[in-house]
Parts: structure tokens; C-alpha cells; sequence
């Protein structure tokens, strides 16, 4: 089946990308898999992660391409593989997936934004952001160590207090 999604070459994206099961934790567990997973496809794929937070069962990102490059859905693909490759099986694999050669960890779709403009983009970077502690892991953003609140806390784009007391953005993609 093919989806309609929206490809600006040179866009910026956000990204909401789950597992299959709702329930694990397999992407904090092994966060470092996942992480190694994005940096070989970086290599080959080149692209700017502008913001992401990875939580137990999903993750959200902001990623803006090359100019030129309008094909994230290759790189989502790889990286999924990249990911479920270091991972042993263990998992239910139902028929259809058995079929296409798929493993049972991700969900299949992910839902994907074209970032409008610069509010749009600060909505949804404060969103990332903010996310763990949407979730209840944490009281604080900056608590939260998968998170790229600590390269902003570094470049000082925000405070290591960022966030407390109020809500922030929407609920994209949840």
C-alpha cells in the first residue's frame, strides 16, 4: 500500500515512530543500538536531527534533509532494519510480516509532519521536548537522558529548567 505523505525536498519533518508493542521498553533498553542504527544510516543518508526524545515505546524527531533529498521514508526503513537486526528474536511475527521478510517490533506506519515555518517548528521541538514529562517518566525535560533538551541545555537555547510549571505544544502524533 502506498501512503500519501508529504515530500519537500529539503524539508524539515516531524516524526512520531512506535513499536509494535506499546507496552516495552526495548527503545530505552537499547538505546544504544538505536542510536548506532541512526548514525550508520546518517552516513549514507545524510540529514540534521534538529530535535529528538526517545521514550520507552516510541520516539518523535524533527529531521531537516538536503537540499534535493525529499526521501525519509528510505531512511526509516533502514533504520528500523538497522535497529531489529541488533535486537534477538523474541517477538510474535504474524504470517503477513513472515511473509515480507518483516519483524514483529515496529509498527509499520509512522505519522510524519512537513514542518510549515518557524513557529511550527519551535511548537513541535518544545513538544519533543516536553514529551517525558507528558508521559509521567520524569518532572522535569532535562530529567529525561534520551532526549536532545541536553544539547540545547549546552548550546544555551533553554534552561535546565526549561519547561516546568505548564503545559507545552500539542499533541502531535501521539
Amino acid at each position: 500500500m502506498r501512503y500519501r505523505r508529504a515530500k519537500v525536498p529539503g524539508g524539515t519533518y516531524f516524526f512520531t515512530v512506535a513499536l509494535a508493542d506499546r507496552k516495552s521498553t526495548l527503545l530505552i533498553e537499547q538505546a544504544d543500538g538505536l542510536r548506532e542504527a541512526i548514525r550508520v544510516v546518517k552516513l549514507r543518508h545524510p540529514f540534521e536531527i534538529v530535535a529528538m526524545v526517545v521514550l520507552p515505546d516510541h520516539l518523535h524527531a524533527v529531521w531537516r534533509l538536503p537540499p534535493g533529498d525529499a526521501d525519509y521514508p528510505t531512511r526509516w526503513s533502514l533504520i528500523k532494519a538497522g535497529f531489529s537486526h541488533g535486537i534477538p528474536k523474541s517477538e510474535h511475527i504474524r504470517p503477513s510480516r513472515a511473509a515480507k521478510r518483516e519483524r514483529g517490533l515496529w509498527q509499520r506506519r509512522y505519522w510524519e509532519h512537513l514542518i510549515r515555518d518557524d513557529q511550527d517548528l519551535q511548537a513541535h521541538v518544545d513538544y519533543i521536548h516536553h514529551n517525558p514529562a507528558k508521559h509521567g517518566y520524569v518532572a522535569q525535560a532535562s530529567a529525561w537522558s534520551h532526549s536532545s533538551i541536553h544539547r540545547y541545555i549546552r548550546m544555551g537555547w533553554v534552561k535546565e529548567d526549561w519547561g516546568i510549571g505548564g503545559e507545552v505544544g500539542g499533541g502531535y502524533g501521539e
